[in-house]
């Protein structure tokens, strides 16, 4: 750990991740030193727009200022480690951690939009049973700094490998974003700021598997980020053989948050339905489904299935993900079959698992 070296026969005082802290609290910790408020703003600008990694680059800071800063913190950045590039243009990102762990985001560039795919857990405690991530345990959750770090270095890899930055922004890598809701607030917060990387919120995508009480606390607050919801069953007792979670956030539960959400934010929620052969791409499925589609605006993404070592299910066929689709939309429902991206390389959906730990 990096500390501060102490006085004779005292303990060492922890330094302190500086970019663990708000604009607020570097301003508090300033007045402490008698130094003017203007320094926080120097500060968080060094930070969030210039990228600095060490306080001799802050050269519009007194000497004895970046002294003092040197002594009380620390920079943990996340790294990009390990880059691979799929056949269809997709980048997979290994960001590695200042204490060792891993964490994975995707690039996924199409002609009109490059998409970031980000982690907001390393790890996950959802264990759903189709996805790789959720083979791994929930080690900890990301911090708000780490959480921007993976949009800057795909940005600056974006811009990099296809000339162009990142236009959105998805929450649907490892680990489940409504369970580290603060810390996803306070990056989303230094990614829409206009004097940080200035976002559109509406960009942003969180993606949910149902946790009732987040997204509530997403409608309270008026949130202007847009929802998705990893639905992959259309009945309680199906969803449950596949997601644990189903069972303290059942879908008629979950259902009642996404429409306070909707009455809050007049933001229309995806659906997100992964397809499996023989288990959930019925006609009957389909209607299922319909029933939960028509309780509020919605878009519906099928999925295609990607899959995971030592998991049964399978991707359903096309013939029967056309006719669930043609189901839906007869029914007046908006919906598209989403094409994988980036299976070759273990970057598709619910394939992230962090491999190299």
């Amino acid at each position: 750990m990096d500390t501060v070296n102490p006085p004779a026969n005292s303990m060492p005082v922890p330094k302190i991740n500086i970019r663990t802290m708000a604009r607020e609290d570097l301003a508090q910790w300033l007045e402490q030193y008698n130094e003017p408020h203007f320094r926080a703003k120097q500060i968080f600008e060094w930070l969030w727009i210039k990228g600095a990694d060490h306080f001799d680059m802050m050269t519009n800071l007194p000497q004895s200022l970046r002294a003092r800063l040197e002594e009380s913190f620390v920079f943990h950045i996340a790294e990009v480690d390990i880059v691979q590039k799929s056949q269809d243009g997709t980048i997979k990102v290994g960001f590695t951690l200042h204490d060792g762990r891993t964490v994975e985001g995707v690039i996924i560039p199409t002609s009109k939009r490059i998409t970031a795919c980000i982690s907001s857990q390393v790890g996950c405690s959802l264990h759903c049973s189709f996805c790789a991530t959720g083979q791994l345990k929930r080690d900890r959750n990301l911090d708000f700094s780490e959480i921007v770090d993976q949009v800057r270095g795909l940005n600056e890899l974006a811009l990099d490998q296809f000339g162009r930055g990142l236009t959105n922004i998805v929450f649907m890598g490892m680990g489940e974003p409504l369970l580290n809701l603060e810390e996803v607030f306070r990056a989303t917060e230094i990614l829409t700021a206009e004097e940080a990387m200035n976002m559109a919120s509406r960009r942003i995508t969180l993606s949910t598997v149902g946790i009732a009480r987040g997204i509530r606390k997403l409608a309270k607050r008026g949130s202007k980020f847009n929802l998705a919801w990893s639905l992959h069953a259309a009945t309680n007792a199906k969803r449950a053989q596949i997601m644990d979670i189903n069972k303290s956030n059942p879908i008629e539960e979950v259902v009642d948050s996404i429409k306070e959400f909707y009455a809050h934010t007049k933001r229309k929620v995806t659906l997100e339905y992964i397809l499996f052969q023989k288990f959930n791409d019925s006609e009957e499925d389909a209607r299922n489904l319909i029933k939960i589609a028509k309780e509020f605006p919605c878009f519906i993404n099928l999925i295609e299935y990607n899959s995971v070592k030592g998991v049964s299910l399978e991707r359903s066929t096309p013939t029967r993900s056309r006719r669930f689709l043609e189901i839906l939309t007869d029914n007046g429902l908006e919906a598209h079959i989403r094409r994988s991206r980036g299976h070759d390389i273990d970057a598709a959906c619910g394939q992230l698992a962090g491999k190299k730990q």
